[in-house]
């Protein structure tokens, strides 16, 4: 790995001293000791429930620590609001947008200091000021007077930089700010940052995607359970060593070893699936004990066919068939009723996967509830139970299950979403990019459940932004291009190669 160190080491901007929070009976930071310096891009490494999101919290002003202290150029600070933060100038990109969906891209980027003429919002300057922040992220394709609730993720993501960068900060904070972004997006980011850098802003990012990490960071510093295990130059330890650091035991295999190719019996068969302009003639079969990925570029119709085989989208074209037998996917109640047995992982955990305010309990629960119901009430042991099931397969950390859902990391977030679904017995899983976000932990377990569920007899459509998950899960990948499958690999054709080749729709991609 090679590191981008500043030719003199900066003194500490931010540091932080014998800091401590609690949630619960959780302990989410234990005494830690941290600091972060001027002209720097300092990378905060660790599985999700590490406690590095707290870590940036407090420094943001989200939350106050039970313990400890925290100085900004050498004077002591305890803002009790992320106002008294920005103010100061630390601005943090958290990874839950802060983004007000029925406001236009202008109105977000200026949400917090509007420009104003006698007294009113000059609507006119703002956009000025929206299209020169978007400018200068690269995003002149964004129109500053669409909803927000209109824009891809990906393009979400962008205006939440442009937003905070907007604000002018000494210290920018971004929790896995790159997750939701596709690879041109990602550089045009870097870029910024490293201009953020070299103009004297301390930079300090979340990311678990170690190539991220190579290519941007000066520093490293590594957390585990709450601790700060080590802080290093970027490029003074291997990635082994920044693995079994963060996950505390060596890693003996990335992925779970595959079966022998094996032609399964027909579950979900598609046949001319199409909706609107965005899904064209699709065939696609996944067997029995199957998993199936879908590769391609972002937004080449992979989520629409994931929500539209789940009976989100109205005006679907063509036939499913389960079992042979065709059926009528027009609502998620029809794709999850009994005989079809589907279930969907959806791409934002946050709004569409669960309930933040409401327990862990009853997000757990909530797709379940006919299962755990005798008539019109809720068998109130039934329940209990199968809360303690799904907290014990898929081993959330959890203080208690009738805490917020909010409270906990992202990636024991990911587990209640996928624990959820688990619990209605699906024969068919569908997965929209289920690993964004997640450390490397939790993403090993979540393979081998993948797998797991496939050897138990259940079909699985995985998508993915990953090409490494595609190759190290998937029995056959289905690659789209603009709304059609253009190419299924298996066996030694699932190449990252031929995986690129298939997205940008080359003709010597293998078959």
């Amino acid at each position: 790995m090679t590191g981008h160190p500043p030719s003199e080491p900066a003194p500490p901007h931010v540091v932080l001293t014998g800091v401590s929070k609690h949630y619960g009976g959780v302990t989410a930071l234990d005494n830690v000791d941290f600091s972060c310096a001027l002209g720097s891009i300092h990378a905060v490494l660790g599985e999700n429930g590490a406690g590095k999101s707290t870590l940036i919290k407090i420094m943001a002003g989200v939350v106050q620590p039970d313990e400890g202290s925290m100085t900004l150029a050498g004077k002591p600070q305890a803002f009790r609001h992320p106002a008294a933060a920005n103010a100061a100038g630390i601005v943090c990109i958290f990874q839950e947008l802060s983004l007000v969906p029925d406001l236009s891209v202008a109105d977000n980027i200026c949400i917090a200091d509007p420009p104003r003429r006698f007294g009113l919002i000059d609507s006119k300057a703002q956009r000025r000021r929206a299209e020169d922040m978007l400018a200068r992220i690269g995003c002149e394709d964004v129109n500053p007077l669409t909803r927000v609730r209109d824009l891809a993720l990906s393009r979400r993501q962008m205006v939440e930089i442009a937003k905070a960068i907007s604000k002018d900060p000494t210290v920018l904070i971004l929790d896995e700010a790159t997750s939701a972004l596709t690879a041109a997006d990602v550089d045009r980011v870097f870029e910024i940052l490293r201009r953020l850098r070299d103009s004297g802003i301390s930079i300090l990012t979340i990311s678990h995607r170690m190539h991220e990490i190579d290519a941007v960071a000066d520093t490293c510093s590594v957390f585990r359970n709450g601790r700060h295990i080590e802080t290093f130059k970027q490029g003074g330890r291997s990635e082994k060593e920044i693995v079994q650091m963060m996950i505390g035991r060596e890693i003996s295999a990335h992925f779970p070893p595959k079966p022998p190719p094996k032609v399964g019996e027909p579950l979900l068969e598609v046949r001319s699936l199409g909706w609107e302009n965005r899904l064209k003639e699709i065939d696609l079969l996944v067997g029995r004990g199957e998993i199936v990925g879908l590769g391609g570029l972002d937004g080449q119709g992979q989520k629409e066919l994931l929500i539209g085989l789940f009976g989100v989208l109205k005006g679907v074209r063509g036939e499913v068939r389960v079992d042979g037998k065709p059926v009528s996917l027009t609502s998620p109640n029809a794709a999850k009723k009994a005989g079809i047995d589907m279930a969907l992982i959806p791409e934002d955990r946050k709004t569409e996967g669960l309930m933040l305010p409401m327990s862990i309990a009853d997000n757990l629960t909530i797709a379940s509830l006919e299962q755990l119901s005798h008539g019109p009430l809720v068998d109130p042991s039934a329940l209990d139970k199968a809360v303690k099931d799904g907290i014990d397969r898929m081993q959330i950390k959890v203080g208690s299950a009738g805490d917020a859902v909010s409270t906990l990391s992202g990636g024991n977030q990911q587990k209640v979403v996928i624990a959820k679904w688990l619990m209605t017995e699906p024969r068919i899983i569908l997965l929209n990019d289920p690993t964004r976000g997640i450390d490397v932990g939790t993403k090993q377990e979540i393979y081998l459940l993948l797998r797991a569920l496939a050897e138990d007899g259940a079909g699985i459509l995985f998508y993915s932004t990953d090409y490494e998950e595609l190759i190290g899960c998937c029995d056959r990948v289905a690659v789209m291009y603009d709304g059609r499958v253009v190419s299924e690999l298996e066996g030694e054709a699932i190449t990252e190669e031929n995986i690129i080749s298939s997205a940008l729709n080359l003709a010597e991609a293998a078959q």
